[in-house]
């Protein structure tokens, strides 16, 4: 398993942690040679962009996990070089890297795992707080099992069943994608949807472009996170859920808000991307995954 900065600089104490729990876990853990932070960069555009390019060309590593998020993915997409006929691997991020797994999907249909980084969940282990989700971590990268189910611990909007091809990420950085040549395909999709600190009026102008912009026309279901750190402010009495059901109940969908993947302080639980799944929005709402997300060995 490769390690890689393709955003901000990580806290070095906080990767040590990650690490040792990767580690524990089983993984050969493989860290690229120390960067110099670039500003809000954990390298230059060069030295992010060599290491991202050898580690998903290393035939060494099945696996590629991302370090944090923060910003800066986004400057290497345009830049990149990958050789023909490369063989797939299973990139490992959240937040920033939201823009990484949707170039790999549009450009070469990679699947790839929305959940715990290395200085961002497993620093801080399973089952605790701003930590991850062991179960459904390793249901996803181990490829053992054909299907699994994954509790989502949240509530339904809009009660249902749907089935459809799991999409998804932080809402603002899927946003951001508009217009570019890896833009999402939405139609027939469960897309799961999250993101931290905006304001509710914030967090309603994100949907309301991506409902102008046709993303939510023929998506069949949606998993909505528990959005941290976006309290109602003082003098409204609008929050994050009141947005979502106004905005996206009219799709008559089944929606389930609140379930703790990507920025999430509850242990934090694993979306693969880009396999078929059934939503289920009832009770606590459980996602059924139907298809393993990969089929190699794990590193």
């Amino acid at each position: 398993m490769r390690v890689v900065s393709t955003a901000s600089p990580a806290d070095r104490d906080a990767l040590g942690r990650g690490i040792a729990e990767l580690e524990r876990l089983g993984y050969r853990v493989r860290m690229g040679a120390a960067m110099r932070p670039d500003g809000y960069f954990a390298g230059s555009i060069a030295r992010r962009k060599a290491e991202l390019e050898s580690a998903l060309a290393d035939p060494d590593a099945s696996a590629v996990i991302c370090a944090r998020g923060g910003y800066g993915t986004a400057t290497l997409l345009d830049r990149l070089r990958l050789p023909r006929g490369l063989r797939p691997k299973l990139v490992v991020g959240h937040s920033d890297v939201t823009m990484l797994q949707a170039y790999l999907w549009s450009e070469l249909r990679w699947t790839s795992l929305h959940g715990p980084m290395v200085a961002s969940g497993f620093d801080h282990g399973a089952a605790n707080a701003s930590g991850y989700d062991l179960n459904s971590f390793l249901h996803a990268s181990g490829g053992k099992r054909q299907s699994w189910t994954i509790a989502l611990d949240g509530e339904p909007l809009t009660r249902g069943e749907a089935s459809g091809l799991l999409l998804g990420g932080c809402i603002k950085l899927l946003e951001t994608t508009l217009g570019t040549p890896w833009e999402f395909e939405t139609r027939g999709s469960i897309l799961f949807l999250e993101d931290r600190g905006e304001k509710p009026y914030q967090l309603d102008r994100m949907l309301v472009h991506l409902m102008q912009a046709g993303k939510f026309r023929g998506v069949r279901g949606i998993v909505l996170g528990d959005f941290p750190d976006c309290e109602t402010p003082a003098g409204s009495s609008v929050s994050v859920r009141d947005v979502c059901r106004r905005i996206l109940g009219s799709l008559r969908v089944p929606i389930v808000f609140g379930a703790p993947f990507g920025h999430t302080a509850r242990p934090m639980l694993t979306m693969p991307m880009g396999v078929r799944a059934r939503l289920q929005a009832t009770g606590e709402g459980r996602l059924e995954i139907l298809e393993p997300a990969v089929t190699l060995p794990n590193d």
